[in-house]
């Protein structure tokens, strides 16, 4: 039992190590750069704040 509980430590260590080179190599590669998301964010600013006034929602029917 005690062999089979270090060989499963072992396993997990080589399979954590080989999950975490793997993300090491797509940051380097540029995997998680967003260069798109910027431009369509600063679109987006401010219409979800607390507090903010939407003129477009209010009812106009003027009663």
């Amino acid at each position: 039992m005690p062999d089979s509980i270090v060989v499963l430590i072992i396993l997990s260590l080589f399979l954590g190590t080989g999950v975490w080179l793997v993300f090491l190599w797509a940051v380097r590669k540029g995997e998680f750069d967003d260069t798109e998301g910027p431009k369509y964010r600063m679109l987006d600013d401010g219409d979800d704040l607390p507090g903010h006034h939407d003129d477009r929602k209010e009812d106009t029917t003027g009663e």
